[in-house]
């Protein structure tokens, strides 16, 4: 009689015997997330607590910054500055009319100079995606440009290109498209580094 079997049968049964079964391990309860609560001993009655310190000048909010930029931009709109510069068709030579606007918003700009500025540049709906979008850089370049000609800080703007995408008029006509061909200027907060 052949044994090899008889020993691949009783091989796992005589290794139960002797280790046993693994016994199940026992269930803790999971760890809660808040953290355990600690006992701090409180400082002797003799320790003064230190005196508040006053804000410097780099911490005193600047009104104007307090909490929504849209207060901002309101209020810059209030002293006459144009959000919006606007191109004739496939151009982004600034009109004269442009440039009037522009030197009124550098004035704000150079006395206001803890404000950051994004230059967006915006297209109508005719031509390809792409070269609206290289239009758009390049009428936002434009009026970047111009504004640091009349002193207003490279530093302190960002242009960026939406090309056709961002239409305040959507319907197909020469006075919707106009609206749509512009330089639109948002007060984006604090120059970086500043």
């Amino acid at each position: 009689m052949d044994r090899k079997p008889l020993v691949w049968v009783l091989t796992p049964l005589l290794l139960a015997a002797l280790y046993g079964c693994p016994k199940p391990k026992p269930r803790t309860a999971a760890p809660s997330a808040a953290p355990a609560a600690e006992t701090v001993p409180t400082p002797a009655a003799t320790a003064a607590a230190p005196p508040p310190t006053q804000p410097t000048a780099d911490q005193v909010e600047d009104p104007l910054l307090s909490s929504d930029l849209q207060v901002v931009t309101d209020e810059l709109r209030r002293r006459g500055f144009a959000a919006d510069v606007y191109f004739a068709f496939d151009e982004s030579e600034l009109s004269d009319e442009a440039r009037e606007k522009l030197a009124r918003n550098a004035d704000l700009l150079r006395s206001q100079p803890q404000f950051q500025l994004t230059i967006e540049g915006h297209c109508d709906e005719r031509g390809t995606n792409e070269y609206n979008l290289a239009l758009g850089e390049r009428r936002a370049n434009a009026t970047r440009s111009y504004l640091a000609s009349l002193g207003v800080s490279d530093v302190r703007m960002r242009v960026l290109s939406y090309g056709e995408e961002r239409p305040v008029c959507t319907e197909s006509d020469e006075s919707c498209w106009a609206q749509n061909r512009r330089a639109h200027m948002v007060v984006t907060g604090r120059p970086s580094g500043g």
